[in-house]
């Protein structure tokens, strides 16, 4: 195997030009190889172990099939866990209804059970409930990101998944248009693992760009990307008082608020609005208020550089908090997340791309394999506070192009091209831009990793090609496991929904 590797000089200073760090990096190359040694052969190799990665892991493994799943952190969770933002999203209505079943569910009820897990309610006639910030939030499942670790340690290893934490994919071997090795580093050094099937669940189509997939990133004008978010926790936080003022106030995001501090200089931030909910514990709150514009989340430096400022500005809001806000006089600092969270950064290009046109038609897909409840929710580059796609000039959150309540997921989306033993769930599919927003979310990640892990079974066993992959045999075995794949099997639309 072979690889290039630049040689950079590096910079103390996370302020350093990303353009300077860039041409400076490509001064020099270096011409690199090595034999590696090779691991045993793995029916599927899921790379990431976020929630689409563990979806596909579990679901593969139920397939019957080897599985080898990888993470470059040290726990399985992705987002929820590792990044904070511990609320899965988009699987179910305000009334408590699924939208997303089969592991998804599973996962959630057996997390309740525990005690890592929780499946509030939305009182009837208030504004506000802190486990969901807005009411419409409310579908969310709120978890215990350290114990949530645990529990997914547990469940994977009953089940038989093999892990490896630590690890970073750093490379993919092709051959005939297959992948044939997954190259992996951790502290016993490189090495090479056969696989039949690979399942890209990195969230950045990782596995995609070193097996020269197509692939468009960012802004398709200008290359840029949605803010990136440092998430935090914290604990002592009276949300009774919070919640009475957010009732009283009517305004849960706490603009009135934030202007005012703005004009006295006392909140220097570019984004404007107050993102807080609560978490299994009832004093902890997880807060998502950061945004941080400029983070490029596929460039090393770019990212070291957001996770310093996001520290550094975890810390600033816990000061104006104590300070202005009510029910965090006392509030303390539990955790920052130690995974930047990151909206967008490459997306595959397949054979069909789903659209914003296609949402608000609600058009019908022979190959859906699942559904999010979720908006649009993907914020501007340069102004982090605010939705393209939403209007909110009259303190209400409007859609300006509309949706329909449950978005569609068809499995074409996932499947990238030249390769043809590939799969890519999570917020690398094949949609516009702006679709994101809906589709980038826990839950329906979930579903795609499901969907993936159930379709490995045939790209292993059938020696077809992903593309291939026999729809009505994929859509057959999602319903028997409890997935929700049909339209018609929805909740149906409440007036109390906000699409």
């Amino acid at each position: 195997m072979r690889a290039n590797i630049r040689s950079s000089a590096y910079s103390s200073n996370p302020a350093t030009s990303e353009t300077d760090l860039t041409m400076k990096e490509l001064m020099h190359t270096l011409s690199y190889s090595r034999q590696l040694p090779t691991s045993e052969p793995y029916d599927v190799v899921v790379c990431g172990g976020g929630p689409s990665g563990c979806a596909a892991a579990l679901s593969a493994k139920r397939e019957g099939l080897r599985v080898l799943l990888v993470e470059g952190q040290a726990q399985l969770g992705g987002m929820a866990t590792s990044g904070l933002v511990s609320h899965w999203l988009g699987g179910r209505t305000q009334e408590g209804e699924w939208v997303v079943g089969g592991l998804f569910r599973t996962l959630v009820e057996e997390a309740t059970a525990c005690g890592c897990a929780i499946q509030p309610n939305l009182p009837s006639g208030r504004i506000y409930q802190p486990h969901g910030w807005l009411p419409w939030f409310i579908h969310g499942i709120p978890i215990d990101p350290f114990a949530m670790a645990h529990f997914l340690d547990e469940k994977l290893l009953r089940t038989g998944v093999d892990l490896l934490f630590e690890t970073q994919v750093l490379d993919a071997v092709t051959r005939e248009g297959r992948i044939t090795h997954v190259i992996i580093q951790n502290k016993r050094g490189l090495q090479a693992i056969p696989a039949a099937a690979v399942i890209d669940a990195t969230g950045d189509a990782d596995v995609a760009a070193f097996s020269g997939c197509d692939l468009v990133t960012g802004r398709e004008s200008d290359g840029l990307m949605a803010p990136a978010s440092l998430t935090f926790h914290l604990s002592n936080v009276d949300h009774q008082t919070l919640g009475n003022a957010i009732e009283s106030s009517k305004n849960p995001k706490f603009r009135d608020t934030i202007n005012a501090l703005r004009e006295t200089g006392d909140w220097p931030f570019p984004y404007d609005i107050f993102i807080s909910v609560q978490l299994v514990q009832q004093d902890v709150a997880m807060i998502n208020t950061m945004r941080l514009p400029g983070v490029n989340g596929i460039d090393g430096r770019s990212r070291t550089s957001g996770l310093i400022r996001g520290r550094r500005e975890a810390y600033a809001l816990l000061d104006i908090f104590r300070k202005h806000f009510p029910g965090f006089e006392k509030a303390e600092m539990k955790s920052v997340a130690t995974l930047l969270g990151i909206r967008e950064t490459r997306r595959i290009r397949s054979t069909f791309c789903l659209g914003v046109d296609d949402l608000g038609t609600g058009r019908e897909f022979d190959d859906t394999v699942g559904f999010s409840m979720y908006g649009w929710d993907l914020p501007d580059p340069h102004r982090p506070s605010f939705q393209p796609m939403v209007d909110e000039s009259n303190g209400k959150f409007i859609n300006k192009v509309n949706k329909v309540l449950y978005t569609p997921i068809p499995y074409r989306i996932m499947v990238p091209r030249p390769v043809l033993n590939l799969l890519c769930p999570g917020r690398a599919v094949c949609v516009e831009r702006d679709v994101l927003g809906p589709l980038r979310v826990m839950a329906p990640c979930m579903a795609m990793g499901e969907a993936c892990g159930v379709a490995s079974a045939q790209i292993v066993r059938d020696r077809v090609s992903a593309s291939e992959v026999d729809m009505d045999g994929l859509r057959s075995r999602l319903r028997e496991v409890g997935a929700l794949v049909d339209r018609h099997t929805l909740p149906p639309i409440s007036p109390r929904q906000d699409p």
